[in-house]
């Protein structure tokens, strides 16, 4: 149908157009199944771009390098593991005091410095380790019996630090334990040590 002057309401067809629209229709072929698809996929594309391609070759490689740091690092952090001290049991004590247990060796700290006595002591635990003793007596002496205001001096300081010094992690991959020795061996001026295996 037509309208005034002779135009046509918009959604209305003529006959011609129909038989037209016919002949198209019966011509045109139907699109695949999956072309809907495919729009889809274009439109989620245009919202997400796909992440750029990495090569294999890189990709191993990048996952190596970070495995090998991940490992020496861990190695380079974890410090090993300072070995315990453990004191010298009553039994072994009696032992040395009887002559049933006998001590390997001794060294005399008497009347050095601190820095001599310290080195000293480093370099004879360090040796004593090396021969394979057992046990050592360190003899540090109970001091002078000169007033420290008098002398300028500690009284009995080496009896004091060593104790101190065999206690540091240095020392404690050379012995096992360390006590104050019996009177027979020097008591509170001596220390039986007992030297870690190699």
């Amino acid at each position: 149908m037509t309208g005034k002057g002779g135009r046509r309401k918009p959604g209305q067809f003529s006959p011609e157009d129909m038989d037209l629209w016919r002949k198209v229709t019966e011509t045109v072929e139907p699109l695949p199944q999956h072309a809907s698809k495919l729009k889809d996929h274009a439109k989620s594309e245009e919202k997400h771009p796909p992440e750029p391609a990495i090569s294999k070759s890189v990709r191993p490689k990048a996952r190596q390098q970070n495995l090998k740091t991940g490992t020496a690092m861990e190695r380079t952090v974890k410090p090993p593991a300072t070995p315990p001290l453990a004191p010298i049991d009553r039994k072994t004590v009696q032992k040395m005091v009887r002559g049933r247990l006998s001590i390997d060796g001794k060294i005399d700290l008497h009347g050095m410095t601190q820095n001599q006595a310290y080195d000293r002591l480093n370099t004879y635990l360090r040796g004593a380790q090396a021969r394979g003793h057992r046990l050592v007596l360190v003899i540090t002496g109970k001091g002078s019996g000169i007033a420290p205001q008098l002398s300028g001096y500690e009284r009995g300081v080496l009896r004091r630090v060593v104790p101190e010094w065999l206690a540091l992690p240095e020392f404690r991959y050379l012995i096992v334990g360390f006590e104050q020795a019996h009177l027979a061996h020097g008591g509170t001026g001596a220390f039986y040590v007992r030297i870690r295996r190699k």
